[in-house]
C-alpha cells in the first residue's frame, strides 16, 4: 500500500431510536442546522469524542437526545454504513447505526448542533416523500425490518411496555410495528402459552367494558420458539 492509497477516516454514530405513540411506530429525527443537508431531517448522532468506543458514543448521542439513561434500553447495533459519497464533506465519514427501543419516550429536547427534534411517525417516512439526510433513509430501513424481525423471534416486544401491561398492550406493540391487525384470541393464545415469555401478575387493569383486563410482566425468557406469525388478520394498515 503506497501513502497515496491512505485514506483518513472519521467515524460517527447515529441511533435509530423507536417508541410507540399514540398506537404509531415513531422515530426520533433532528432538523440539522449546520451544513451539509443544514434545514432537512437526520437521524440523531455525532462523532466520536476522546478515548471513546463506538458503542459510548452512541449511548452518549442517546443520553444528549432523549435524556433517557442508555442501560434502561434496547440497545443494538444495526450496521456500517461506509459508501465514499454518504456524507459530501471532503473528509471520510463512516457512521456505525444503532437501534434503540423503548416505551412512550417524553418529546426530546435538541441539541447544540440540530434546530428541533421531533417524534415521527414511521410510516410517513418509509416509502414516503420525506427524505432524510445523508443516507438515514436507507439506515432506518434497515432498522425498522430489525426490528420486526427482532418481534418474531424475540422477547423484546415487552421492551416496549411498561413493567406490567396487558395481553392488549402487547399485542398494539406487534401492530404497531409490524404495521398489521392480528387476531386478538389467536395472539393471546401464542403469548400465554410461549414458555417465560411473559408473567402473569396479581394485578388487574379497569377497561371501559367487560371484566378488568389481567396484568402481566415480562419473564425471564430472551426467545420465542416457535417464533411468532408475521402474519396480519386483515390487510396491513400500511
Amino acid at each position: 500500500m503506497t501513502p497515496r492509497d491512505r485514506v483518513l477516516v472519521h467515524f460517527t454514530a447515529d441511533l435509530v431510536i423507536l417508541t410507540i405513540r399514540g398506537g404509531a411506530l415513531h422515530v426520533l429525527l433532528v432538523e440539522r442546522a449546520n451544513e451539509p443537508f443544514a434545514g432537512l431531517l437526520a437521524l440523531p448522532g455525532g462523532f466520536l469524542r476522546g478515548a471513546e468506543t463506538v458503542r459510548q458514543a452512541a449511548e452518549r448521542e442517546l443520553r444528549e437526545e432523549t435524556g433517557v439513561d442508555p442501560a434502561t434500553l434496547h440497545l443494538e447495533q444495526v450496521g456500517v454504513y461506509s459508501a465514499p459519497d454518504r456524507d459530501p464533506r471532503p473528509r471520510r465519514v463512516i457512521t456505525c447505526a444503532f437501534l434503540a427501543i423503548a416505551p412512550d419516550l417524553p418529546v426530546p429536547t435538541a441539541g447544540s448542533d440540530a434546530r428541533s427534534a421531533r417524534w415521527t411517525p414511521v410510516d410517513d417516512l418509509l416509502g414516503g416523500a420525506t427524505r432524510l439526510a445523508f443516507d438515514h433513509d436507507q439506515v432506518l430501513a434497515d432498522a425498522v425490518e430489525q426490528a420486526r424481525e427482532k418481534l418474531r423471534f424475540s422477547t423484546v416486544a415487552t421492551v416496549f411496555c411498561e413493567p406490567e401491561f396487558t395481553i392488549s398492550d402487547l399485542r398494539e406493540v406487534y401492530e404497531a410495528v409490524w404495521g398489521v391487525e392480528l387476531d386478538r384470541p389467536n395472539f393471546h393464545r401464542k403469548v400465554t402459552d410461549a414458555d417465560g415469555f411473559i408473567i402473569p401478575t396479581d394485578g388487574k387493569r379497569a377497561v371501559p367494558t367487560g371484566r378488568p383486563a389481567r396484568l402481566y410482566r415480562a419473564g425471564p425468557a430472551d426467545v420465542l420458539d416457535p417464533p411468532m406469525a408475521r402474519t396480519a388478520r386483515t390487510r396491513p394498515r400500511f
